[in-house]
């Protein structure tokens, strides 16, 4: 019997108390968070952190100890092949398929999905434009043993979105990426999520991509969310002062501020030579996430529950 997939208006991720304890070790501990439709949300987390048991809880690949979980309004434990055609996984490495061309397989596993096509998300993507997306066209004809990681990794992407999922995981999905082909990733991610209004949950250890691509960002520590916003959300919990940078008439100047928005005013107000190269430095998605961690494990930061900021 098919599973009734949740309706739009629904959040496609919902968790409430969800616990996973192996043995006498509790690794998560009560987590709270939704993940509503169209949003790119990424999990950030030190190891050992959860993050990749929540994510398997998430996909239906490992029970919880205790909690209520739903995922497209389905419980992923009890769920069938229909929920599963709905998701979309890029894991960190696959190490299948190496006899396999590029263009067969990926019109080969798509075909899977074409059951479950509707008018409103027809299904699997086309090949061709598949592999443009990735930017696999030119080797469309290389057998996958012969792809270089960076390629390989390409081709996992594909992987995860041929059957255009409603929710696509993304686990450390541009490693190995060079610069270029890190950059085109991004853009694929925007369009997914504004073209094909796809739900993403991307883990990632490299805050510099978490803060070009989330919209939300969940900070995990101790088996816990200590915190839960946009990253100027959680930038602001953080009371660093900002760095403003100029030069006038020749001379560089630096200034520290806790209201960069009114001492930009008064500068651009003040008479004198025209300011030049101003620059202003806010607080990185590198220090906000070092100085919660670290609050949290010096027992200074939000214990028992996530911190949801709101703007």
């Amino acid at each position: 019997m098919l599973v009734e997939i949740a309706g739009e208006a629904d959040p496609v991720i919902r968790v409430r108390g969800l616990r996973m304890r192996y043995g006498s070790t509790d690794v998560l501990r009560g987590l709270d968070f939704d993940v509503r439709a169209g949003e790119v949300v990424t999990l950030l987390g030190p190891n050992g952190a959860g993050k990749s048991t929540t994510i398997e809880i998430l996909e239906g690949f490992r029970e919880r100890s205790a909690g209520e979980v739903r995922v497209l309004g389905v419980d992923p434990a009890r769920a069938d092949e229909r929920w599963r055609s709905e998701i979309g996984m890029v894991l960190q490495s696959w190490r299948d398929h190496g006899k396999w061309r590029v263009r067969e397989l990926l019109a080969h596993l798509g075909a899977y999905y074409a059951r479950y096509s509707t008018p409103d998300r027809p299904r699997p993507l086309d090949t061709d434009q598949l592999l443009d997306t990735v930017g696999l066209t030119e080797l469309a004809g290389r057998r996958v043993a012969t792809l270089s990681g960076g390629q390989r990794r390409r081709l996992d992407v594909a992987i995860g979105i041929v059957g255009r999922p409603r929710l696509l995981f993304l686990d450390e999905p541009t490693a190995g990426f060079d610069p270029e082909a890190r950059r085109d990733f991004h853009d694929v991610v925007h369009r997914l999520a504004d073209d094909e209004a796809t739900t993403i949950l991307l883990t990632t250890h490299d805050l510099a991509e978490a803060d070009r691509l989330a919209d939300r960002v969940l900070i995990l520590a101790g088996g816990r969310i200590v915190a839960d916003g946009s990253v100027d959300q959680l930038a602001r919990r953080v009371a660093r002062l900002s760095e403003v940078r100029w030069s006038r008439d020749g001379q560089r100047f630096v200034h520290s501020t806790a209201d960069a928005a009114g001492f930009l005013r008064e500068l651009l107000a003040s008479p004198g030579p025209d300011v030049e190269e101003l620059e202003v430095h806010r607080t990185s998605l590198e220090d906000t996430y070092m100085e919660l961690v670290r609050g949290h494990e010096n027992g200074t930061g939000a214990p028992e529950k996530a911190v949801e900021v709101v703007a």
